[in-house]
């Protein structure tokens, strides 16, 4: 059989698989690159080179950061502070919280966030007698939303600059994303203070999954509520981020991304901020096989030609010469519609090769279709199980699905036309 062909089957049944869920994401991942290495598609020394992508590595020690930060307690200090000197108008209070929470997101995992800031957000809510449904949308909205200002804010940003390097086009910088992930935090933030909050429903608070909050702290690398905090390990924690952050602004030719990132995971642990065991427990590993494992698949698509047999099926039903910014609007529309319903690693996985054999069959540049479909898998708002952030809301806003949707539909419409204007700005397509 066609290598091309055999590509295709293997990634339409990782597709299934990645909407269904039937078994976890990273096993879906890892399978498809070792089916293709053992159908004789991919050379064995490629099927797991993914693993040592040096985006894998910048991943992996910025993961440790983000966890030393939650451990500590830096996170959630910071975030209470802010909080609860915003007061009790609904207002001040939503503006407040999402700040903080995009600014919290942007460096650290939305999900940890948004389970640190959920109990005292609810508590204020109730002491203001403020419906609490009022402020934890807006706390998950903002959550997703700020992942998208750094590379390593939200999995599909890593997925997308992982697919540019790993087709050998230029990647896309640590910051770079601020230039659409600002604005449209901006953007969001505006809107749901004056139109969206208008959209909100008002519900008591709910019943809070403690267990899920517990396990969605734990995850981020958070400690125990009653363990005494020690302000000497948080000032170094934040000393840290803060270290590492400014090397990658610098853009040193000695030290790049990932050896920041590494440097700053092992004085974590040098320092005692966490321990070994939980440096690795911080890790997101379901993330780091997903994506090591769709490079492999993305790579196939490459050199067996399936990408672009996909893409000049795609580009022949838009007829002649389609014009780039419908492209783009079009692929947005579907990589945000996915995302509603299957993991935004798995929905940017699945699209980022795509996205670049399109881009490149009618001769524009993929950055910016590979922005377009990165921060469209982030702009996960429309349903409950679409992100963790918006599942740990659900039970304690005393949520519906269709909450969800009346909310959410108005802002991905609003993120999708912000992005086609914004993103060919800054990534012309020629």
């Amino acid at each position: 059989m066609d290598p091309a062909i055999i590509t295709l089957c293997v990634l339409a049944v990782a597709a299934f698989l990645f909407v269904t869920e039937l078994i976890p994401l990273a096993v879906t991942a890892m399978a498809a690159c070792t089916v293709l290495g053992i159908l004789g598609v991919l050379p064995a020394k490629q099927v797991y080179a993914g693993l040592s992508n040096s985006t894998v590595v910048l991943f992996g020690g910025m993961f440790v950061i983000g966890a030393a930060m939650f451990r500590t307690g830096l996170a959630e200090a910071i975030g209470v502070a802010v909080v609860k000197k915003a007061g009790t108008s609904e207002i001040r209070l939503m503006t407040a919280i999402m700040l903080v929470t995009i600014a919290m997101s942007s460096v650290s995992s939305n999900t940890g966030t948004v389970a640190c800031l959920m109990p005292v957000v609810i508590g204020i809510c109730q002491a203001a007698k403020v419906s609490a449904s009022k402020e934890l949308m807006p706390l998950a909205i903002a959550a997703n939303v700020g992942g998208t200002i750094t590379m390593i804010g939200t999995p599909p940003n890593v997925i997308v600059t992982g697919a540019l390097s790993a087709a050998g086009l230029p990647t896309f910088g640590f910051f770079e994303f601020a230039y659409i992930g600002i604005p449209l935090s901006i953007i969001i933030l505006v809107w749901m203070v004056t139109i969206g909050r208008h959209m909100l429903p008002a519900h008591n608070a709910g019943e809070m999954d403690e267990e899920a909050v517990q396990a969605a702290k734990e995850e981020a690398g958070a400690s125990d509520d009653k363990a005494p905090k020690s302000k000497t390990k948080m000032w170094i924690s934040g000393l840290i981020m803060l270290g590492v952050v400014v090397c990658m602004a610098l853009e040193l030719p000695t030290v790049p991304l990932q050896t920041a990132a590494v440097t700053g995971a092992i004085l974590c642990v040098i320092t005692g901020c966490l321990k070994e065991k939980e440096a690795y427990a911080g890790i997101d590993w379901v993330t780091i096989f997903l994506f090591a494992g769709m490079l492999a698949v993305a790579d196939a698509m490459e050199k067996t030609g399936a990408g672009k047999l996909i893409a000049d099926t795609v580009v022949g039903a838009m007829g002649a010469n389609p014009n780039p910014y419908l492209l783009t609007a079009v692929l947005f529309l579907i990589s945000n519609v996915l995302t509603q319903f299957m993991s935004n690693t798995a929905a940017a996985a699945l699209l980022a090769p795509i996205g670049i054999s399109i881009a490149q069959s009618i001769g524009c540049d993929p950055r910016p279709v590979l922005m377009a479909l990165g921060i469209a898998a982030s702009m996960a708002y429309a349903t409950p199980m679409a992100t963790p952030p918006n599942t740990l809301v659900l039970g304690p806003g005393n949520f519906t699905f269709n909450d969800y949707v009346k909310v959410g539909v108005p802002l991905c419409l609003i993120s999708w036309v912000a992005c086609v204007i914004i993103i060919p700005i800054f990534w012309p397509f020629h």
